[in-house]
Parts: C-alpha cells; structure tokens; sequence
C-alpha cells in the first residue's frame, strides 16, 4: 500500500507541474518575444494564431512548427552523410526567411552495418520533415539556414566537440570523417530531440496531432537508442567513444539552464550500460525549448541565433534561455 500511495504521489506531481506549465503560457500573455519559458514545441511561431496564444497559450499548429526547425536540422546532416546532397528544394520553402544550408558530405562508411542503420534514419528523418509540411500546410516555416559542415574549425559541430573536448581549440571536427565521427554527431542530435518531442506532449490539445507527434517521438527514440547502441558496442573495443559520449552530454548539460539531466551511455561504475536515460522512475525527461535552443546554438546566454542555426530558427519563439 505504502508504494502504491508513493507512485500516486508522483504522479499527482506530475500533473500539478503539468498544469501550472499550461497555466503559465495562459499568464504569459503570449510567446511574442520569445522569452516564456515553456517546453520546446510548446512555444513556437511562424504560423497563424497569435491572438489565440494570447488568450490560451500555444496553438498546435505553433508546436508542430518548431519541431519542424528541429526536423530540418536533423534531415539534412542525416541526407548530407548518406548521400552527398541535401534535403530537395519542395521541402525547404515556407513561412520566415528561408536560409542557405554550409553543406556536409558523404560518409565512406566502413561498417556496413552503420551505413544501413545511417540509411534507414535519413529515412525517417526526410518523412518526418514532409509529415509535418503536410499537416501545417501554408502555415509551414520555411527551412532556416543551417550549419552540417565539417571542415570549418569554427564550424557547429567543431565548436560543439571543442566544447567537449573531442578536438583542440582552432581545429575542426569532422563528423563525416568516418563511422565512428558520424556516430558522435549523430549523439548530438538524437537525445535533444527526444527530450524536445517529451516536453511537448502534454501541450498539444488536439488528439490527431498528438498521436503524430507521439509517433514522433517513438522514432527518435528508438534512433537514439540506436546510436548509442552503437556506440557502446563499438566502445567495448574503443574506450574513447564511451568517454567521448559524456564528454558531449556534460557539454549539453553546461549550455541549458536544467539541472544535471544529460546523460552518457555508461551506467554506474560502467558496470552497466546507459541505452536508455532515464529518471530515478525510470521516466525519460525533458527540455524546454530555450533550453534545447541554447544547446542548438551553442551558447547558454539568451540569444536568437548560432551553432546548427546561424540565423536563429524561424518562428516568433526563437531566443534561448540565459544561463550563467
């Protein structure tokens, strides 16, 4: 009875934090600025509806556009390291200030097993973003410009892995270098979107949209899980990549303003594996959108653009959270 009455208690939490997050927006008086504090897809723009927000917080049509920016992002490092080019010109036009993409390149996969598993997520990843333009019709943003490039040395994924520590201050990180590169840049992506798509679930009021973006959500974890998977797998004969993972997700945990929720793929003592991050109920947790902004544009103050998205996303929910 006594645990019974314990998990009641959580979960009555749960939904009072619920609540009081709706209540905000509601508060808010709007997300115009760009400064509510909320749950990523809970608070984006480029759509219609900002009188509604007003009144009742964000609209459905405003989540599923800023997982549309995320979705972009995702797709074209994903279609640059599979193919050599990136997403086709009928997916990229739209609401806001289309942007120009620093390309990547193709992967010289050595592992076959990689380059399928690579595949298969540009896969998804491509249908993800055509899903979602779908379903926001002419309300869909445009793609915003973005940074996959990997020669730059102070290019997005070279700064993140100086930030990690993976490559000296001044060089470049190349994640198309080879699979164990992909990998790494790959982690960097997969577990912000899925605490991303997490956070989000509880504001979307329309039950259509919510099947979607639960259906969402179960892809990019199980993409996830698959790369760190991987990783760990690999690891077993390679230390480094294991390292190499909490290097990444200590460096995720230093730009949001959360508590230490980032994890690596190595469990107490390395005595078990981490696949799977979870809370001590063994729930997986979430982020808000400032916060996943600030790991996306590489800076923990609150700014509108950087990193991955050089111009800042497109939407009226744009700006990071500060934290120092």
């Amino acid at each position: 009875m006594a645990d019974t009455n314990a998990m009641t208690d959580v979960l009555d939490r749960r939904v009072e934090r619920r609540e009081k997050r709706r209540q905000f927006f509601r508060s808010a008086g709007g997300l115009g600025l760009g400064l509510v504090g909320g749950t990523i897809l809970g608070a984006c723009g480029g759509g219609s509806g900002d009188n509604a927000n007003a009144a009742t917080g964000p609209t459905d049509p405003e989540i599923l556009n800023f997982a549309l920016n995320l979705e972009y992002l995702e797709a074209t490092f994903y279609a640059y390291a599979t193919t050599g080019a990136g997403l086709p010109a009928n997916l990229m036009s739209g609401v806001g200030t289309p942007g120009k993409v620093i390309p990547g390149q193709q992967v010289t996969f050595s592992d076959p097993v990689v380059a399928a598993y690579a595949r298969e997520i540009a896969k998804d990843e491509l249908e993800h973003v055509a899903f979602l333009r779908t379903a926001l019709g002419g309300s869909a943003v445009a793609m915003p410009a973005l940074d996959v490039g990997g020669t730059d040395p102070n290019g997005a994924f070279s700064l993140a892995a100086q930030a990690a520590g993976l490559a000296p201050a001044g060089t470049a990180f190349n994640p198309y270098l080879n699979d164990n590169n992909f990998l790494l840049g790959a982690f960097i992506f997969e577990d912000v979107g899925v605490t991303a798509y997490k956070g989000a679930a509880p504001l979307i009021t329309n039950k259509t949209y919510l099947e979607a973006a639960a259906g969402i959500l179960a892809a990019e974890a199980y993409h996830a899980s698959l790369v760190r998977t991987v990783l760990y797998s690999k690891g077993i004969q390679t230390p480094s990549l294991v390292t190499a993972t909490q290097a990444i997700s200590d460096a995720r945990d230093s730009l949001d303003s959360s508590t230490d929720v980032d994890q690596g793929i190595a469990g107490v003592n390395n005595q078990i594996s981490n696949i799977v991050p979870l809370d001590n109920n063994g729930i997986a947790f979430s982020r808000s959108y400032d916060d996943v902004l600030n790991i996306v544009y590489l800076n923990k103050g609150a700014v509108t653009q950087g990193g991955f998205f050089p111009a800042g996303v497109n939407g009226s929910l744009h700006m990071s959270s500060a934290f120092a």
